[in-house]
């Protein structure tokens, strides 16, 4: 790799640190940036060094891993790549759900460990790919080959870069650290958190309806109540996606400030 991967290593077993330690030394790709004993110091030093991977353990006193990545979203700081490290294979379900890219059983096997070195190798290969992409486009309209009023998102996809008009976005996903963008037929996945994508789009033409969803009013049939005090938000494609109370603001906004909200739009 032209750039090294920056690592941080989050353990409270110091046994455990030099086994993880003696692997990326073995790895010309990687590089420490940093050391951790506990969850405090491990966001502490994700904040200060930003680090591309971060070999995380489960277990730690006070402040565990995944404490740490609940900080991390509280915070609304970007989450690197988590290799979850850990003692007990039966964290491996809720390492999945909480976005990680792998996890690794203690002691460290040195073969496992390269395999899960690999994945993150891959992905962020693909990430950069992604920023590439995006200074394309920004290079391009101040440039004036684009034009400003035409509003894109620049993706990496199958080798290339695919700009995404704005106005073809139906709705937009949340996953983990990605936004999935879902168009009438296909669907584009995009490095970036959903609070920081939401602050980019026109809110005059899209709407947060829910913690893991923003939609396109303009591709909106209609919304009804449901009677736990949500609504059901029915996309012109197909799709029912669900408004959840804590966004009713929003509605309200969509409708006017002082309008009742109606059964249908």
């Amino acid at each position: 790799m032209a750039n090294k991967i920056s690592c941080l290593i989050v353990d409270d077993e110091p046994l455990a640190r030099d086994a993880i330690r003696a692997c990326i030394a073995a790895d010309p790709d990687l590089e420490i940036v940093g050391e951790a004993v506990d969850g405090a110091e491990a966001l502490s030093l994700i904040e200060r060094h930003q680090p591309s991977l971060v070999f995380l353990d489960v277990q730690m006193p006070e402040i565990g891993g995944f404490d740490v990545l609940q900080v991390l979203e509280a915070r609304r700081v970007v989450t690197p790549l988590i290799i979850f490290v850990t003692a007990y294979d039966e964290y491996a379900l809720r390492a999945f759900e909480a976005q990680a890219l792998d996890y690794l059983l203690k002691p460290i096997d040195e073969r496992r460990f390269r395999k899960a070195v690999a994945a993150a190798k891959a992905r962020i290969v693909t990430e950069r790919g992604w920023h590439t992409a995006e200074q394309l486009v920004r290079v391009l309209a101040e440039q004036g080959f684009l034009r400003r009023e035409a509003a894109r998102i620049a993706v990496k996809s199958k080798g290339g870069i695919v700009f995404v008009r704005l106005d073809e976005v139906e709705w937009v996903e949340a996953q983990g650290n990605y936004v999935r963008l879902h168009l009438a037929d296909e669907s584009h996945l995009l490095r970036e958190t959903m609070s920081s994508l939401e602050a980019k789009l026109d809110p005059a033409h899209f709407m947060r309806i829910h913690r893991s969803a923003i939609v396109n009013i303009d591709h909106i049939k209609n919304i009804e109540p449901w009677f736990t005090g949500e609504y059901v938000v029915r996309m012109n494609g197909g799709k029912e996606l669900t408004l959840t109370r804590s966004y009713r603001d929003n509605l309200r906004r969509l409708m006017g400030e002082d309008a009742p909200l109606r059964a249908k739009m």
